[in-house]
């Protein structure tokens, strides 16, 4: 598996190439992890090994820098001893360096594959996209975006992707008609199933009870805009309510939230960067999740799993990227992408209502073992990988 970050590097792929790496090794695979080096002050860049229960195992093989020309002459030297076995990419990107063209990497995939034959590869992202009046450095970022992912199609034997709305795109350089396939991501945030320890940890953050609404995130500036017009709606609906954010960057938002609305200091409680065991108490904690995301909610949105895993009742948004699942499903409440005062309402409405809560967080964790359990990735990739 090469990827651009695995453990202790932090982000969603780096959470979900371990998840996936686990998944194969307890069923008896031998996984190796290509990644790039752990920057920073006591970062060990050598190679490790994991134990993971079962036949297989993890060895986790550090190249220099992130995938640069030493990288790429040692990855070749490498594999070459595993001339013969699958390969898997986690394909994002901005996780392989050079700003997100690191066109080198993806001619280097392609010659590699053309040679050994064609990789299993995993669309996390495909290209950033760019709208009217968009900078020139973001144009110059999507037209790299699109080369790097023509030559990271015809690279590949298999071609899975984490959101359905990257197939369309795909197609227009899968000329040789290779199969895609939409592989939805699991949660990468492990339940905590322990009342006795989410009660205790629901009380230190709201003492005075009342009820609670969650957002899990890392409070990036298109959500965080959002955000800033939802919340104090939300707040301003129930005088008894208190706002949770939990995850990187939740601190820095309340600080900036509050700067334009100090009142609500005692109601906003921010958990900063977190553990995965302090997520999940945090999320349990929540009696309610919003989840606006600005091109609507898809399967590729760690954050929306793990609400979903979780079994929370969950508002969210619906935009281009929103697959017809979450209407179909009906375990989630939508809402569209520009109307935050509707999506305050519809907080309101579950925050009042036991019984929708109760529909909407069965509605959720049936979705959630139905299409995003991390067993479908594991046995969608051993049926490519092994046959």
């Amino acid at each position: 598996m090469i990827t651009g970050d695995y453990p202790p590097q932090g982000g969603g792929v780096s959470d979900y190439s371990r998840m996936v790496a686990r998944g194969l090794a307890a069923v008896g695979d031998t996984v190796h992890i290509y990644s790039s080096e752990c920057e920073g002050p006591g970062r060990d860049s050598a190679d490790s090994v994991e134990t993971v229960t079962g036949a297989g195992g993890i060895i986790v093989h550090r190249l220099p820098g992130r995938f640069g020309p030493r990288a790429l002459v040692k990855l070749s030297r490498m594999l070459e001893r595993h001339a013969g076995e699958r390969l898997l990419i986690q394909y994002v990107p901005h996780a392989f360096g050079f700003k997100a063209m690191n066109l080198p990497f993806c001619l280097w995939l392609y010659a590699h594959t053309r040679k050994y034959g064609g990789a299993t590869v995993m669309f996390h992202e495909v290209e950033l996209g760019i709208l009217p009046g968009d900078p020139m450095r973001y144009r110059l970022i999507d037209a790299a975006n699109k080369l790097m992912a023509r030559l990271a199609v015809r690279s590949a034997a298999q071609i899975f992707i984490a959101a359905s709305v990257w197939e369309t795109i795909l197609r227009r350089y899968n000329t040789d008609g290779r199969p895609i396939t939409w592989l939805p991501v699991p949660s990468t945030i492990a339940v905590v199933d322990d009342n006795a320890r989410i009660a205790a940890a629901k009380l230190h953050m709201v003492p005075d009870g009342g009820p609670v609404v969650g957002h899990f995130g890392t409070f990036a500036p298109a959500i965080a805009a959002m955000l800033h017009a939802i919340i104090p709606r939300v707040l301003a609906l129930d005088s008894t309510a208190t706002m949770i954010l939990i995850g990187s960057n939740s601190d820095t938002f309340r600080e900036a939230l509050l700067s334009e609305n100090p009142a609500l200091g005692g109601r906003i409680r921010a958990t900063g960067a977190l553990q995965a065991e302090g997520v999940s108490l945090a999320i349990s904690s929540c009696d309610v999740m919003m989840q606006p995301y600005p091109d609507g909610v898809s399967s590729r949105r760690t954050s929306m799993m793990a609400a979903l895993e979780h079994v929370r009742p969950i508002i969210t948004t619906s935009g281009p990227f929103t697959e017809p699942l979450w209407q179909q499903s009906d375990a989630v409440s939508l809402v569209r992408i520009e109307d935050a005062n509707a999506f305050a309402a519809a907080v309101g409405a579950l925050i009042g209502n036991a019984t929708l809560r109760e529909r909407y967080a069965t509605a959720a964790k049936a979705l959630y073992a139905s299409r995003f359990d991390l067993r479908h990735t594991i046995e969608a990739l051993r049926t490519s990988l092994c046959g």
